[in-house]
């Protein structure tokens, strides 16, 4: 039997005993066990970004369809839907915050427990949302319950999103690393698609006053659902690997706030330029598009939620092999061109919207999906490579989520709030999403390329 298996060698296997039969299936049992781990990660990683943003676009949904209705009804339509963003934009405001306290936590405890944490914060907040009264019956309470709730949200995906991708970048292959940062960035629109879905399916069901009454709920308290299913998936998963390599060699940082405002604030205002178009111009097709259809032109509620759906879907599609192929020739040229591409069609973009012709409405979103699935997948890889080991979920975390505060959450307030200053015009929004990408593009003009860089831990 050993002569058998010593002529499946290779001829340069080393020397000395040849392995009898029971070592030979403990290798391999450990290969299969690795690959098997890493595959529950990635499932696990996946899963949970996709019912977190799930989570965060519902209200985004909501505060374009039914917020103003519902917690601030005694100000007109343009007043009400200016408070609903507002209550939008606070979730974001928190999302530095999580990036601090999940950023510690994960650099000094670990990415696996960090991101059960911020899963579980997130999905209960959602659910609380749904079964929260309405102004009508406890007056300012709701909205103010309603902003606190905000707030637990944006904690916990500020934490969410740092996890993710190191769950991913730090564990797999350096040479497929722009794919694996990738399927986390997957969890945004698929998010936005069972959002999506979701909110139709329930304002399809049901006439207006049901869904003003009770129906806007429901999307927010299959939550639970999810979180169980989430939860079930994260349990599962294994350490990153760089960061239990950190643990065992004693390379973990005492306060991560602090090293990386000391010795990585250029990569943290980088990362922060870079997501700029991503955070901001993800909510101008999102939301500030849905309400600008269906109160400024007076598009049908279902046509713009199928032109978010088309945008979805786009940028689902196009995310893991545009990734793939930055694997190839690098994160800062793939991300380049499509800074340039949003410039440029920034102003097409409202043109084709404001045809009102419902092909033309779902060819743009679908386009913009593209542009804005190539920025927002690159950044799965490219952010977390621009830091070290050490810091990396504080960095990371910390400039995606400044982009989210300054950019994201503001743009739906901004972009109403210009337009209604441009007594209608529509020209102040795209404006603001050609800006948008326009620093991104300063900033990627800056920052080095990352792709060869190694995650694993510094001596």
């Amino acid at each position: 039997m050993i002569a058998d298996i010593s002529e499946t060698l290779p001829a340069d296997a080393p020397a000395g005993p040849v392995p009898v039969l029971p070592d030979l299936v403990l290798q391999s049992t450990a290969v299969h066990g690795a690959a098997g781990s890493f595959g529950r990660s990635a499932l696990a990683a996946t899963v949970g970004t996709t019912i977190e943003w799930y989570d965060f676009q519902v209200y985004g949904l909501a505060a374009a369809l039914i917020f103003n209705g519902q917690f601030f009804p005694n100000f007109d339509p343009v007043a009400g839907t200016l408070l609903a963003f507002a209550t939008f934009a606070v979730g974001f405001v928190a999302r530095p915050i999580g990036a601090i306290i999940f950023g510690h936590m994960g650099d000094r405890i670990g990415r696996k427990s960090t991101l059960i944490t911020t899963f579980l914060l997130t999905g209960i907040a959602t659910l609380l949302v749904g079964l929260l009264p309405n102004y009508q019956t406890i007056g300012v309470f709701a909205p103010l319950l309603l902003v606190l709730l905000r707030l637990m949200q944006g904690i916990g995906l500020g934490g969410e999103w740092g996890g993710a991708v190191l769950i991913m970048t730090e564990s797999g292959a350096q040479s497929r690393r722009g794919l694996l940062g990738s399927l986390p960035q997957l969890g945004s629109p698929a998010g936005l698609v069972i959002a999506t879905l979701v909110f139709a399916g329930t304002t399809a069901a049901m006439n207006p006053a049901q869904f003003a009454s009770w129906g806007w709920r429901l999307p927010f308290l299959l939550s639970i659902v999810l979180v169980v299913v989430g939860a079930f998936a994260r349990i599962s998963m294994p350490e990153s690997s760089a960061f239990a390599q950190a643990k065992r060699s004693n390379t973990i940082a005492r306060f991560p706030l602090l090293e990386t405002l000391t010795t990585q604030w250029r990569e943290v205002l980088l990362a922060a330029g870079l997501f700029l178009v991503t955070s901001g111009g993800f909510y101008v097709y999102v939301t500030f598009m849905v309400a600008y259809g269906s109160t400024s032109l007076g598009l049908p509620r279902q046509l713009m939620l199928n032109g978010v759906l088309a945008f979805a879907i786009a940028e689902l599609v196009i995310i893991a092999p545009v990734c793939a192929f930055s694997d190839r020739i690098g994160r800062r040229p793939v991300f380049i061109m499509a800074a340039l591409f949003t410039i440029a069609f920034a102003f097409p973009l409202f043109w084709l919207v404001n045809t009102k012709v419902s092909w033309l409405i779902l060819l743009g979103m679908a386009i913009g999906g593209i542009a804005n699935g190539v920025l927002f997948g690159i950044m799965g890889s490219f952010g977390p490579e621009l830091f070290k080991t050490r810091v990396r979920y504080t960095g990371a975390s910390l400039g995606y989520q400044l982009s989210a505060a300054l950019g994201g959450g503001l743009t739906p307030l901004i972009a109403t709030a210009l337009v209604k200053w441009a007594d209608g015009n529509y020209w102040p929004a795209p404006a603001w999403l050609a800006g948008l990408a326009l620093v991104s593009l300063v900033a990627a003009l800056l920052a080095p390329e990352t792709r060869a860089r190694s995650l694993s831990p510094e001596s």
